[in-house]
């Protein structure tokens, strides 16, 4: 185990630390002959979809901007300072400079990494006879697929219209060519149909394909032939930071829900939710007191997928721990109205920490990220930023459920879990909705998702917590394309 487990983060290190990937992807004529030979065996296609997962943790992607930092900046999760451009993505000013370039950055990151699934894609299906492991081929075009649907929706949930008012006009690209040409942009029914597809393509590839059907993902964090898994290539192996099937079907629920599906929503939810270990055990129980407390604050048992950051404690140290990234000084702006002073919830009690910075002004930080530096091996290994969680699956069934007895249910599950009282969900779909919104607030700070689900509710200004008081700022839900895509638009 300690030999596979060095061998993966040797892989993970070698390939974060040179730019060959970018040289081996490009889409550069005169470098087709790197890309044929890259394509010319399965270690080959192997080594590209790794890289799209580096590509993943970059900056202006998951690795920050897309979960911590500017995403964040536009819920105002953060303390900022005057005239910054944080403020301005506080006060949704997208014309600012700064916030352009914020912007722009995730817009061409995003489309940079599904450049490089599409290379992978582009030649899977005629190299196929290079695939000498049996399901490999399915499981890279699975999670490749999966990918491309995973990015464009996030490009969907940022840049294109609040889900409940669209029109016919055409609104963003769906990129699945490779090509130097500019791809025409399409409306939101046939974006909605293109991604669906992708994701339908890649749950029927990883239904036959993934063996996290058939294992725990403990034991799909340590294969071998001395343990209960041991695959014909490791490569099956840790399927917690690769897109397994069930962050497939996680995955389909989000993007349901955002089309306003609550019937497919609930139903691929629930499947995640009701998933089963060959045991009987729950594949992704819902986290509790007992993993704050042994100091597993990220709640790594709930992860259907997320990406692997070696350097996330070093990423902690450096902007929540000495303050970069704060809320408040005063104790009533997370336990109070964040968390109501429950005085028992888990994420109230174990998440934050009043701090002294150097300047000795005291300031409230998360802790979510606080993770064990140099764990033993993959099993202990939780070096991972969350991108989607059972707890979200919870949040997703209470408000889709057919029925409110259901929707009750799961409801309370996922209060007990956070160790607080059980409260009734109303019958008007509407309070339902707040207090579900209450709970993404409270569950994914320093993720990501608060934006997006404001943004799917149309929640008004005065319903989102910590959002500016001023007349003068309005909400503005719809982040522009940057200038430079605007041509494309009605190509």
């Amino acid at each position: 185990m300690k030999k596979i487990y060095k061998l993966i983060t040797v892989l993970f290190l070698s390939l974060s630390l040179t730019s060959c990937l970018n040289e081996w992807l490009t889409v550069n004529p005169k470098t087709d002959m790197t890309r044929d030979i890259l394509f010319s065996s399965e270690s080959g296609f192997k080594d590209a979809l790794t890289g799209v997962y580096i590509q993943l943790k970059s900056g202006n992607g998951y690795g920050d901007a897309l979960t911590m930092t500017t995403i964040e900046h536009l819920v105002t999760s953060w303390d900022v300072t005057s005239s910054s451009t944080q403020q301005r993505l506080n006060q949704f000013l997208y014309t600012d400079s700064g916030v352009e370039t914020a912007m722009s950055s995730i817009f061409s990151q995003h489309y940079s990494v599904i450049a490089s699934i599409n290379a992978i894609l582009d030649q899977i299906d005629n190299k196929k006879d290079v695939f000498t492991t049996d399901k490999m081929y399915e499981l890279i075009k699975g999670e490749a697929l999966a990918l491309r649907a995973l990015c464009h929706l996030d490009i969907l949930r940022l840049f294109g219209p609040v889900p409940t008012v669209t029109t016919a006009d055409n609104i963003l690209p769906y990129v699945k060519t490779l090509s130097r040409e500019a791809v025409p942009h399409i409306n939101f029914n046939a974006f909605k149909a293109e991604l669906l597809k992708d994701l339908n393509d890649a749950e029927q590839l990883l239904n036959a394909a993934d063996p996290v059907k058939n294992y725990s993902m403990y034991d799909l964090r340590r294969p071998g032939p001395t343990y209960t898994f041991n695959p014909a290539d490791t490569y099956f192996g840790f399927r917690h930071i690769r897109m397994n099937y069930y962050a497939v079907k996680a995955l389909k629920a989000r993007t349901y829900l955002w089309f306003g599906d609550n019937e497919n929503a609930f139903a691929n939810a629930k499947e995640v939710i009701d998933a089963k270990n060959p045991d009987g055990s729950i594949k992704f129980p819902l986290g509790t007191s007992a993993d704050m407390t042994a100091g597993y604050l990220n709640l790594p048992s709930e992860h259907i997928f997320g990406i692997y950051e070696f350097s996330l404690l070093n990423k902690y140290n450096t902007i929540y721990a000495v303050g970069t990234l704060k809320k408040g000084s005063a104790e009533t702006t997370i336990k109070s109205q964040l968390y109501g002073n429950t005085g028992t919830d888990i994420r109230e009690t174990y998440l934050w920490e009043l701090i002294t910075q150097a300047n000795q002004a005291k300031t409230y930080i998360i802790k979510k990220y606080k993770v064990v530096d140099s764990p033993t091996n993959m099993t202990v290994d939780y070096r991972q930023i969350p991108l989607l969680r059972i707890a979200e699956m919870y949040l997703i069934a209470t408000e889709a459920a057919p029925t409110l007895t259901e929707a009750q249910a799961f409801w309370s599950t996922f209060r007990i879990a956070r160790n607080i009282s059980v409260s009734t969900l109303s019958a008007d779909p509407n309070l339902l909705k707040d207090e579900v919104m209450k709970e993404y607030r409270k569950e994914f700070y320093a993720e990501g998702q608060a934006f997006y689900n404001y943004k799917r509710m149309n929640m008004p200004k005065n319903k989102i917590l910590y959002a500016s008081t001023s007349a003068t700022v309005v909400l503005n839900y719809v982040v522009p394309l940057p200038k430079s895509e605007l041509i494309n638009t009605n190509k």
